[in-house]
Order: structure tokens, then C-alpha cells, then sequence
């Protein structure tokens, strides 16, 4: 029987988490719950629907969601457009996804196969093999999926394509462990050095993080670590200070790339579809002169002899 898991999103053609073009397969599952997160709809571990009310088309001339719910009244309306499903009694089975002909209800989640996914991936090696791309793994944290993504690499090196895992690094050592062999790139955040300040914006402590990402340097794997970078958050210099020390003494450099990136407000139509406050609401940012201060952060980065770039796009 072969391995499954849960894919919300595949995107052909996505230069931005790895060298060239590449296929990026988005697995549902994270441990953490980060305040400027733009994929909430990853965090579960479990297919799950999501409400988008503007595109209801009225329960009167349709309420095929309501008919095809097994479990009753959970559904809720506001004027005659579908407003919410109660959580608490929803068993995701997704009948009401299966009637609504509006897309008012989208499914979050499909269970995919390993070869499901390798139809897809095989129609662009001819691209992986003249832009020096492949496939990347990212979410929510593919560890969440470690035993699926090791079969899936696995797959992809036997067919010669490049594979990179997107992580938080909060996991089990032994989830990384095993996809080592099988996993070219690694791809991880540095999103704050203090582990408290950490905990209050992802939910969790950092220690892990970084203790895995010590344990990956010491196996010489290809990394790439990035700073989300966000307003009052974790762009001051004490901390991006810190964040250089950890690299340049705790990595000893080992890094290929930084990449810093600039909060942008993104996902909202996310949360609200799955009836989840949004985090980062009451920031406001001047984007002129919010870049310039991203660019200046980068600046130091480089002076301290860490290649550190804007963007996630590498020069080929």
C-alpha cells in the first residue's frame, strides 16, 4: 500500500523556494502558528473546509451545502449567504463542498499518493534539467508528513530531480535524520533569537529550531535560512545582531544564502474563511521606507561576511 498524505496546494513553475523551476507541493500540518503566517489554512493536519461568502449564491436558489451535510443544522447563514459551518460538530467529510457549485465552500486538503504526485512532478523535468530546478516540499512543515516526504524524495532521486524540504525545524531529530540522503536544499527560517519573544509570536520556543539547524550544519547539507522580517517584531538590531552571531559562530558560516523578507500582509481572505482572527492586523507599515530599512538590514548581513540577499529569487 503506498504512502499517503495531505496536499492543500501544487504549484508548477514556482522559482522562489529553490534554485530554477520547480514543482512546490504545499502538505497540511505545523507546529507552529506564526502572528503574519499567509497560509493558515496549513496548520491543520487534516482535510477541512473553508467558507468564502461572496461567492454564495444564496441558500434560497441553491442550499445544495445544507442537503448534502450529514451531521444537521451546522451550517449558518447571513442574509441568505452561507456565513459559517460550526466547527465543533464538522466530521470534514466534505459533502457540502461536493454541493456547492459556487466554490463558497473550497476544500482545504486532498490525501494524494506518492505516484499522484509524481504524474504531476514528471511533466516538467525537461524544465528541472535546464534551469538546475527540481521539487520543494513546504506547508505547514512537510515534517509533519516526514515518513510521505521520504518516499516522495525518494521517488524524485530515482528519477534524478533535485529535491529541497521547506521546514520550520520543529521536530523530532530523527524526522530530519532520515531525509537527509534524499534532500538537496534545505530551507529554514530564523525567525527570532530570543526564545521567549519566539514563543509569543509562533506559539513555541525556538530551541529545537536551532538545535536542528546545528545538528543539519554538521552533516554539511546545502541551507538556506531566511528572516520573515516584521515591524516591531524581531527587525531591531539586538536582534538581527544575534541572529548574525548565531550564524557566523553556531553554523560557522555554513550558510549558502540568507534571504530576508519583508513582511507583507497576506492570507487575510485565508483566515477569514476558516473563521480565524488574522494576527498581524494593527501593523501598518510605510512600504518605501520600510524596504529601505529590509535593505539596510541586508547590508549588515553582508558587511559581516554572510551572503544575505532581498527576496528569495538567487542569481543563476
Amino acid at each position: 500500500m503506498s504512502t499517503k498524505g495531505i496536499v492543500f496546494n501544487i504549484q508548477r513553475f514556482t522559482i522562489h523556494d529553490g534554485p530554477g523551476l520547480r514543482t512546490e507541493l504545499f502538505l497540511k500540518g505545523c507546529p507552529l502558528r506564526c502572528k503574519w503566517c499567509s497560509n493558515p489554512e496549513s496548520w491543520k493536519l487534516s482535510i477541512e473546509p473553508g467558507v468564502y461568502r461572496t461567492k454564495c449564491i444564496s441558500y434560497k436558489k441553491c442550499g445544495g451545502c445544507v442537503e448534502g451535510c450529514p451531521e444537521g443544522d451546522i451550517i449558518t447563514f447571513y442574509r441568505g449567504k452561507i456565513k459559517e459551518i460550526d466547527r465543533t460538530k464538522c466530521t470534514k467529510c466534505m459533502k457540502c463542498y461536493n454541493e456547492c457549485p459556487s466554490d463558497a465552500i473550497k476544500k482545504w486538503g486532498d490525501e494524494m499518493s506518492v505516484e499522484d504526485c509524481m504524474k504531476i512532478i514528471r511533466r516538467d523535468k525537461g524544465y528541472y534539467d535546464r534551469s538546475g530546478g527540481g521539487v520543494t516540499v513546504s506547508g505547514g512543515d512537510p515534517l509533519m508528513q516526514s515518513d510521505f516526504v521520504l518516499e516522495l524524495f525518494k521517488a524524485c532521486k530515482a528519477e534524478g530531480i533535485q529535491t529541497c524540504c521547506e521546514t520550520t525545524l520543529h521536530s523530532k531529530w530523527e524526522n530530519i535524520e532520515k531525509l537527509i540522503p534524499y534532500t538537496d536544499i534545505w530551507i529554514s527560517d530564523l525567525k527570532h533569537m530570543d526564545p521567549k519573544v519566539h514563543k509569543k509570536y509562533t506559539g513555541l520556543s525556538n530551541r529545537q529550531v536551532l538545535a536542528n539547524m546545528k545538528k543539519l550544519v554538521k552533516k554539511n547539507v546545502e541551507l538556506i535560512l531566511r528572516v520573515p522580517v516584521i515591524p516591531d517584531v524581531n527587525d531591531d538590531m539586538e536582534n538581527i545582531e544575534a541572529t548574525a552571531d548565531f550564524i557566523l559562530n553556531d553554523l560557522k558560516g555554513r550558510v549558502r544564502t540568507l534571504q530576508l523578507l519583508s513582511f507583507m500582509r497576506l492570507g487575510v481572505e485565508k483566515y477569514e474563511s476558516l473563521n480565524i482572527p488574522y494576527g498581524m492586523g494593527d501593523i501598518k507599515v510605510n512600504r518605501r521606507s520600510f524596504q529601505k530599512h529590509v535593505r539596510e538590514l541586508a547590508e549588515y548581513f553582508n558587511e559581516r561576511g554572510i551572503h544575505c540577499l532581498v527576496g528569495t529569487k538567487e542569481k543563476q
